[in-house]
């Protein structure tokens, strides 16, 4: 793996900085699932890394970045947008934003790898050990995130792997209401883990409980179902929900729910072959 000191991004015009020259005959790692060749600049740590998944929103990540921006303003932060293939101007949108918010990081995938690669992506380069998600499309309010940080920073917290946002008042089309009320209903029955509004991206938590996590995609939709499972405690959040002013979704319903269906038996399939934890000692 990557030098943990090496840094990583140009402040100029580039996405990347070239990683730290190499001895001759030493080649640099091919990128895997689990080393995507990102290295994490722990000389640079800071208290919060916001993560956003992106794919075309061109037209919701600089009024998004700001909004992040503001919310965190408080905080020793870093805001991390992964562009997932974005064949639109949504790259270049990030970047004319990099002088405007210092704290801004822009990272981009080759192709579409999904939201769930993105958001792994995203964790894996953090600088910070909490971690907080919203989607791209601007309906997440950023100002909810100090809300979930509260939760996941009080006192005796350390049991709570994550903080779930929980829609109040979807501003979703009718049909999408109803199919989401229908998925919730059916993983809830399956996997038992108390969650009424799986889809909602605003979420935080901790870093090193989330890579823990089997990995697979469409992880996003079970971060809950598998912090359980791993023997954290979850708790959950009312949040805002707002219309989408820009861009168009990424999802159909029909789409979402095939899949969901094979993705609930596979973590159906996890649970079960699961043993709870135990304490460990060395003697």
């Amino acid at each position: 793996m990557g030098h943990p000191g090496t840094s990583l991004f140009l402040e100029g015009t580039g996405l990347y900085k070239a990683p730290a020259r190499r001895k001759a005959g030493q080649t640099r790692p091919a990128a895997t699932l689990f080393y995507d060749g990102i290295e994490r600049n722990l000389s640079m740590a800071v208290a919060l890394s916001v993560v956003v998944p992106v794919k075309d929103e061109a037209g919701n990540v600089a009024p998004l970045a700001r909004e992040i921006a503001a919310a965190v303003s408080g905080e020793e932060a870093e805001i991390i947008f992964i562009d997932d293939g974005s064949t639109d101007g949504t790259a270049a949108a990030l970047m004319a934003l990099k002088s405007e918010i210092p704290s801004l990081r822009v990272l981009q995938h080759g192709k579409n790898l999904g939201q769930s690669r993105g958001i792994r992506t995203g964790v894996r380069a953090a600088r910070s050990d909490l971690i907080v998600t919203l989607d791209g499309d601007g309906q997440n309010d950023p100002a909810d995130i100090p809300k979930l940080l509260a939760l996941l920073r009080a006192p005796g917290a350390a049991t709570i792997g994550v903080v779930s946002g929980v829609r109040a008042k979807r501003r979703d089309t009718v049909s999408r209401r109803l199919a989401s009320r229908f998925g919730n209903a059916v993983r809830a029955r399956l996997l038992n883990d108390g969650a009424s509004d799986t889809g909602c991206g605003l979420k935080a938590f901790r870093r090193d409980a989330f890579l823990a996590l089997p990995y697979f995609d469409h992880i996003h939709r079970f971060i809950i179902t598998l912090m359980l499972r791993d023997g954290y405690e979850v708790r959950f959040v009312e949040v805002n929900h707002r219309p989408r002013t820009a861009g168009a979704s990424k999802y159909t319903n029909l789409g979402r729910l095939i899949v969901s269906v094979t993705d609930i038996l596979g973590v159906r399939w996890l649970q079960r072959r699961f043993k709870p934890n135990a304490e460990t000692k060395e003697l």
